[in-house]
């Protein structure tokens, strides 16, 4: 395995953190501004970020968007479509495809179908409703009716599938914790306390070191599950992923709350974005969660 990116793909990933900085929230109010999520929208399906898989992509490729976007809080549909594409294929059917998580349509910002293996057959229902849900950069719904069968899917091509989904929540796991470390990285720059920046004190550096590092482990772990997607045969492609899955939302968890921890008593107020990234964390963690059993590597 050759960790390096390539050319092609260090530009896949610039182009995908440009577009989450200038158009991505940048506060928490930003999240209600509907021109410019509308813009967003139009400037990822112009892209085609939602069809990346379809397109030739690598799992490798479909993550480091998936990170950068996550770092951005991109709060249109993407990981959701992309997930659909997966396992629509080349000349798949015509809509605006999502995925189905335990009965809702997740991440179903515009979109009016939702897609889930099971039992070897390609479900698909109907997009209902809005729900609630702890996220506030991605819309969950309801499906409108029962599932009906699309096709047939192999046991490999839906492993293979899974394995893609798992890697691709890590990374957006991933990309929120970074965002929320950059976040508390900024904050104790300019923070004072006793006439110094907080970041000059070692209780407040060590923490964000400490951040650091976890953010290193994750990069390394999902490099490689990134990579198995395609390259492994299924099972161990799966198993790659569940290993980066556990690690990361362990990582990012503690990253997120973290940050709200340097921000001090400004972090817990609405206002401040890292509650925002949190939220987003915690929620991809539980799309497609992975359990410790499921692997036959403990993990401290």
């Amino acid at each position: 395995m050759d960790v390096r990116l390539t050319a092609e793909q260090r530009q896949l990933r610039d182009a995908a953190a440009r577009l989450a900085d200038e158009l991505g929230p940048g506060s928490v109010a930003d999240l209600d501004d509907e021109q410019r999520v509308a813009r967003l929208d139009k400037a990822v399906e112009t892209a085609g970020w939602r069809s990346l898989r379809s397109d030739g992509a690598s799992g490798v490729e479909v993550a480091l968007v998936a990170e950068e976007f996550g770092r951005g809080l991109v709060d249109v549909a993407f990981l959701g479509p992309v997930l659909a594409d997966d396992l629509l294929g080349e000349g798949g059917e015509p809509g605006e495809w999502t995925v189905a998580v335990d009965g809702r349509a997740v991440d179903a910002r515009g979109r009016d179908r939702a897609l889930e293996p099971a039992d070897g057959l390609l479900l698909w229902a109907p997009v209902g409703n809005r729900l609630p849900a702890a996220d506030l950069t991605r819309r969950d719904a309801d499906l409108a009716t029962g599932f009906d069968t699309l096709s047939e899917i192999s046991q490999d091509r839906c492993t293979r599938w899974y394995a893609l989904a798992i890697t691709a929540t890590a990374a957006d796991q991933l990309g929120a914790a970074r965002g929320a470390q950059d976040l508390a990285i900024d904050y104790a720059k300019v923070r004072e306390q006793y006439g110094h920046p907080i970041g000059s004190y070692q209780a407040v550096a060590h923490l964000l070191a400490e951040s650091r590092a976890l953010i290193e482990g994750s990069i390394s772990v999902l490099r490689h599950a990134a990579w198995s997607v395609d390259e492994l045969d299924p099972v161990d492609a799966l198993r790659a992923a569940r290993i980066a899955h556990l690690y990361i939302t362990r990582a990012a968890r503690t990253v997120c709350e973290t940050a709200i921890q340097v921000h001090g008593g400004i972090g817990n107020t609405w206002e401040c974005l890292a509650h925002v990234f949190l939220r987003r964390a915690l929620t991809s963690a539980e799309w497609f969660p992975v359990r410790l059993e499921e692997i036959d590597l403990g993990l401290s």
